[in-house]
């Protein structure tokens, strides 16, 4: 399984100019190519080959006058931009088709000097490497200085570095990690968990637990109205613009990086004490659409729950998702007897058939856990899915950290 490592750049202002020119000439040579690709498919004709591209747009547009200065920057970073290309277009194909699972892919766009999010990779043949100093020695950008929150368990495979709106730097590498190492990180356990989200509470466990949402959107929204109250008071191109800009941008990422480290806290949490975790198949994309929308935005249900896909996978876990349809809060957990839908403001319920007082999200929880225990009963077969494609982010790293994490 391959996971993504993220650390912390700190470039001085030399190499600051030395990256910001490689993210320039890998985003011309980007262009370059869906540019050289639209004008074929406009003329009819068979689209040009990557090694055709590859020679017309850097081999020989550095000996221009016009693209000179593409030798500034390492040729890798020129290559990789044309392979991302490929990649655009291959996943734009297959959506086509019908053969890529999720919402339809557009065709390629051009990249623009002003989108806030910059970034280019490296391949091990980039003569990337790590000094005995701790730095990322980048080929013609220089030993930047890094902050290192965790040790490295291999050598990567492949590096990027990359720009946020923010501002900040990141070098993210791809490791393929032990799955024996993982094992014995993880010991096997006999417990099991169903979870019921919400907003109110983030997440009620069937054991009970009950783990209150954090609401960093809300609890940040006062200070983020004033930013972006500022910015919009700003003349468009100047450089007091460019400094309220940022200042909005850095409050957002803050925000993020908070809700992004409470997913990963708590998943972790749950991956280590429970063999088994039982979920619901929200419709995060239809409630984004009601007057929840903000909310339901600010818990990051989807994100959450990819997290738990990628560590279950990683940690030999099993993840079971259960039908939305499912009606876990209508139904009794003690005798099973279905007693209707019931209104948001009914958090307690008593059930017409035993008796039984239900806490309406604790009840949920509890349905939800049996649910997948009778679809294993039914069927006969273990709850295990197959192979889940684990959903790495380029700013932070995945996976059950080694040491403390550094603030």
């Amino acid at each position: 399984m391959q996971l993504r490592y993220a650390f912390r750049l700190y470039p001085d202002t030399g190499q600051q100019r030395a990256l910001a020119r490689a993210f320039g000439c890998a985003r011309v040579v980007f262009n370059d190519a869906v540019r050289a690709r639209e004008e074929a498919r406009a003329a009819k004709q068979p689209f040009p080959k990557a090694a055709e591209l590859s020679k017309r747009l850097i081999t020989e547009a550095k000996r221009t006058t016009r693209r000179s200065w593409l030798g500034e920057v390492s040729a890798v970073v020129l290559q990789q931009s044309l392979r991302d290309v490929e990649t655009a277009y291959r996943n734009f194909f297959a959506s086509l088709k019908g053969d890529r699972k999720g919402p339809k892919m557009g065709a390629p766009h051009f990249k623009s000097r002003k989108d806030k999010r910059q970034s280019i990779r490296f391949t091990a043949n980039a003569r990337w490497a790590i000094t005995d100093k701790g730095r990322l020695n980048l080929p013609k950008i220089g030993a930047v200085k890094v902050k290192w929150s965790r040790t490295l368990p291999t050598t990567p495979s492949s590096g990027a570095v990359v720009k946020d709106a923010a501002g900040r730097y990141f070098a993210s590498f791809v490791i393929d990690t032990d799955p024996a190492a993982d094992a014995t990180r993880m010991p096997e356990t006999d417990q099991s968990v169903g979870i019921d989200l919400g907003l109110t509470h983030f997440a009620v466990l069937s054991t009970g637990e009950k783990i209150d949402s954090p609401r960093f959107l809300r609890r940040a929204e006062k200070k983020l109205k004033k930013a972006q109250r500022e910015l919009s008071r700003k003349q468009k191109g100047s450089k007091n613009r460019e400094k309220a800009r940022l200042k909005v941008a850095r409050a957002h990422a803050k925000v993020t990086d908070a809700r992004r480290e409470f997913h990963h806290q708590l998943s972790t949490k749950l991956i280590s004490e429970n063999q088994g975790i039982v979920v619901e198949d929200l419709s995060v994309a239809g409630l984004a659409r009601t007057r929840l929308a903000k909310s339901v935005h600010d818990a990051g249900w989807s994100s959450f729950i990819s997290m738990l896909e990628c560590k279950a996978e990683r940690y030999g876990r099993t993840l079971v998702t259960i039908g939305r349809f499912e009606p876990t809060s209508q139904t009794c957990s003690t005798c099973g007897v279905k007693d209707g839908p019931k209104p948001l403001d009914v958090r307690e319920w008593t059930c017409t058939a035993c008796g039984s007082v239900h806490d309406r999200d604790h009840n949920a929880a509890l349905n939800v856990k049996t649910a997948a225990g009778l679809a294993v009963s039914a069927c006969g077969a273990p709850v295990r899915p197959g192979a889940i494609p684990a959903q790495c982010e380029e700013t932070r790293s995945h996976g059950f950290p080694t040491q403390a994490r550094a603030a």
